[in-house]
């Protein structure tokens, strides 16, 4: 048996004949249509596509002008080529069933894929049991590419698959983040997965199908549209156990990914920009909602990873006096920050006995934080410097 047949992947050697009809229903039926998708489940693919092929009876849901529109498309299909066109390219047709198909994909009802065609040796399904979607703008700044390469690289690193888009900006970075960690990482593109885009991430593109996995639901050839990118979009979130966005606008793309994770019960997290950043308003606006604030890649980690995956608590820099025990803290907090103080005006300050401050004294005399000075006791300068950096930690 071949890697592709263990797969579960359809490459072009010997086909049933309900594979072949999925294949030609990609031609014909454009991504997510939620109406090709009602009548596949309830008419089943080989009917489905000999009405297409043949012309009638005219299936429900759509107008006259359509079901021409779509027979115009079903004349021209010839999935045979397409297979054979894949398989020269190193393209295999995972469909709903196969052992490679990612079962979470069948949430999305009637707008699940019909199939998808994959560029790439790993399993798609085991793959996208441990995957995150790292999107995000475009027109990035420096500090959402940045941010995108950093989570991809700790995500990575931890086992996790990032999964994104292609695209320029926060795409590309998440993908390239990926990849300079040696690790794991998914473009879903909107075009055919044959055929490169943008073309100026040809060479990013190739390096991610050698490295990991492009996966789509175009046919060969196919050219992305707006509609495209837009229903691309719900495949990654389906695909994922969350989303987490680092930059968008109000009207990004981004966002209908974040949403549509919410929909279908994902995770879905926002990484915070400035106040006054355009590109992060669509990021803030999804965290005044049920998005969670993310920061590093341990913190997407405890919220989509298993039980027990904690992110490390945030805290400034340890300080010698965070390591004293609480009384003698409250001891040492009572001394004057200049001159000398008694010991029975120490204890007034720090609420405890005289004999126990004096005990703590000594205690921090040892420890050189404190020493006598005639009567009194007074601060060393090793205590003023740390009583300064746990002030002002910057």
């Amino acid at each position: 048996m071949s890697a592709d047949e263990e797969r579960g992947g359809a490459t072009g050697a010997e086909w049933g004949e309900e594979l072949l009809d999925r294949v030609f229903l990609t031609r014909v039926v454009e991504p997510g249509d939620e109406t090709g998708g009602r009548w596949v489940r309830e008419h089943g693919v080989r009917e489905v596509a000999r009405r297409l092929r043949t012309g009638g009876p005219l299936l429900p849901g759509v107008t006259d002008r359509r079901w021409a529109g779509l027979r115009a498309r079903a004349e021209r299909a010839d999935p045979r080529r397409d297979l054979d066109t894949a398989g020269a390219a190193g393209v295999r047709f995972v469909a709903p069933g196969q052992a490679e198909w990612p079962g979470q994909l069948d949430d999305l009802g009637d707008a699940r894929p019909l199939g998808l065609w994959v560029r790439g040796r790993p399993s798609l399904r085991m793959w996208a049991l441990r995957s995150v979607a790292l999107v995000g703008a475009r027109a990035c700044t420096a500090y959402g590419a940045h941010m995108a390469a950093t989570l991809a690289a700790g995500l990575a690193e931890r086992g996790w698959v990032v999964v994104s888009g292609g695209a320029y900006g926060v795409d590309g970075a998440a993908h390239r983040g990926a990849l300079g960690a040696g690790g794991a990482t998914v473009a879903v593109l909107a075009c055919g997965v044959d055929r490169p885009y943008p073309r100026g991430h040809a060479e990013l593109i190739r390096r991610i199908a050698e490295q990991g996995l492009v996966a789509g639901e175009l046919p060969p050839g196919e050219h992305p549209t707006p509609s495209r990118f837009i229903l691309r979009n719900r495949v990654i979130a389906a695909l994922t156990r969350g989303t987490v966005v680092v930059e968008a606008a109000h009207r990004s793309g981004s966002l209908v990914t974040a949403r549509a994770a919410g929909r279908l019960g994902r995770h879905t997290m926002g990484v915070p920009g400035p106040a006054t950043s355009a590109l992060s308003a669509g990021v803030h606006e999804l965290l005044r909602g049920d998005a969670v604030l993310v920061t590093d890649a341990a913190e997407v980690v405890e919220l989509v990873g298993d039980m027990g995956e904690l992110a490390p608590d945030r805290r400034g820099p340890v300080l010698p006096t965070d390591l004293l025990e609480p009384g003698a803290r409250q001891v040492l907090a009572a001394l004057p920050a200049r001159g000398s103080a008694a010991p029975a005006g120490i204890a007034r300050r720090a609420q405890t006995s005289q004999d126990d401050a004096i005990a703590r004294l000594y205690e921090l005399r040892a420890l050189g934080y404190v020493e006598r000075h005639d009567d009194g006791w007074k601060l060393t300068r090793q205590a003023m410097i740390s009583a300064r950096a746990a002030r002002d930690p910057c």
